[in-house]
């Protein structure tokens, strides 16, 4: 499995920007789809935003599709979610997976995550 570390999450008003980023501690990073989720409190976990192996194809859920952006770096062995415009209804816990075949939006199908990161968009 790979090991993989969030950071970038915090506190925003409502319209702001935050970046997150998704660390690996592997250096065939390049070969893993990378998928971004989140889960808030008493719900599932959701598709947010997945990326293939060479950043060659993106999916976006449709409640973050025109305000999120994915993107991932093979030599630094990172990927990113830049969120603008951000909204009260995307506070969340924000996980990175990592899978080796699966490119679509079952959680369930990702075996390795990272320990998550909080964001919050105050009102």
């Amino acid at each position: 499995q790979v090991q993989l570390v969030e950071s970038g999450g915090g506190l925003v008003q409502a319209g702001g920007s935050l970046r997150l980023s998704c660390a690996a501690s592997i250096r065939t990073f390049g070969t893993y789809v990378i998928g971004w989720f989140r889960q808030a409190p008493g719900k599932e976990r959701e598709f947010v935003a997945v990326i293939t192996w060479n950043g060659a194809r993106k999916y976006y859920a449709d409640s973050v599709k025109g305000r999120f952006t994915i993107s991932r770096d093979d030599v630094q062995n990172t990927a990113a979610l830049q969120m603008n415009n951000l909204k009260p209804e995307d506070t969340a816990i924000y996980y990175c997976g990592a899978s080796k075949f699966y490119s679509g939006t079952d959680p369930n199908r990702f075996p390795s995550w990272g320990q998550g990161t909080q964001v919050t968009v105050s009102s």
